[in-house]
């Protein structure tokens, strides 16, 4: 295990800057979207789901966005969301997408509490809640597995996670998913640095029957401002271990300058969806200091470890 420090010094030295882009956004009008996913086909339609905001609020709503030209234009008639940073996958040729709630502490409703929440169905005009995870967890991920396995990514705090490490297990099907399974998840071998934290943010499976995780690894400065950076690893889903250890793969640097949240997050890259090509290279789509979405193409951090 090596700290951001390191991870960092090991990233710049093999560092080559690619294309960017950013992403044009139609139909949110004054609202930020950002912490996007990877585009994925509904219908015959190529779509994005981006965390939709003002930028004075952290309630948001997820939007579903259709490539129309050179612009992704706000999708109507599709299933309303109150939910932060979006994901999504296919399971039983279900679409499943996911993201965070944001309600009430119980214990201090003067004070926010979160999970992750997933809701299933055939297209975006369906989609039905079936699971609410742990309070308080967020990055929970799911990917099925060509076998029909389901390998599920989880992120626990406090006690068992510090501030925030990845767990992982396998379930036969969804029906076996319960919040105390995703509780009960053991741990990755050591990942993140005790005063680091970090998350999945979407598996792929590799060639050799491996799972790429894209990531995200955080930390704070002297002066408490949060540092987030892309990363991405490798676990065998049959010894439920990982096998290529967390490495960088794009900061903040790498991105167009733009505007921020709030002062302490400009150097934050969230880590929404990899598309991998045939060429090596893969497009990376973030969202970039809580207020803006763009899109870096970059070697796929993947190919190495297929065989």
């Amino acid at each position: 295990m090596n700290d951001i420090t390191v991870l960092l010094e090991a990233y710049r030295a093999e560092n080559t800057l690619s294309r960017v882009e950013r992403l044009a956004f139609v139909g949110a009008g004054d609202k930020d979207v950002y912490n996007i996913t990877a585009p994925f086909v509904v219908n015959g339609a190529e779509v994005i789901a981006g965390r939709i905001e003002s930028r004075d609020s952290e309630m948001a709503e997820i939007g579903f966005f259709e490539k129309q030209d050179l612009v992704w234009v706000l999708l109507a008639n599709t299933a309303k969301l109150a939910l932060q940073d979006p994901f999504m996958t296919r399971i039983d040729g279900d679409l499943v997408i996911g993201g965070v709630e944001v309600f009430p502490s119980e214990a201090d409703p003067e004070k926010l509490a979160w999970r992750t929440c997933l809701y299933r169905g055939k297209d975006l005009t369906d989609l039905s809640l079936f699971f609410e995870g742990p309070v308080g967890m967020k990055d929970l991920r799911l990917k099925q597995l060509p076998s029909g396995e389901i390998a599920v990514l989880t992120r626990p705090q406090g006690e068992k996670g510090g501030r925030g490490k990845i767990g992982f297990c396998m379930i036969e099907k969804l029906t076996d998913l319960t919040v105390e399974l995703v509780e009960d998840a053991p741990l990755l071998a050591p990942h993140f640095a005790e005063d680091e934290w970090g998350g999945a943010n979407e598996a792929h499976v590799l060639k050799n029957g491996k799972l790429g995780v894209l990531c995200h690894i955080a930390n704070f400065d002297e002066a408490g401002d949060r540092h987030y950076y892309a990363a991405a690893c490798v676990i065998d889903p049959v010894t439920t271990a990982m096998i290529a250890p967390m490495e960088i793969i794009s900061e903040r640097a790498d991105f167009l300058p733009g505007p921020s949240k709030r002062p302490d997050l400009e150097d934050v890259v969230f880590s929404g969806g990899l598309i991998r090509k045939v060429d090596g290279t893969a497009d990376l789509y973030v969202g970039i200091s809580d207020a803006d979405a763009q899109k870096r193409t970059i070697r796929d951090p993947f190919m190495k470890f297929e065989g």
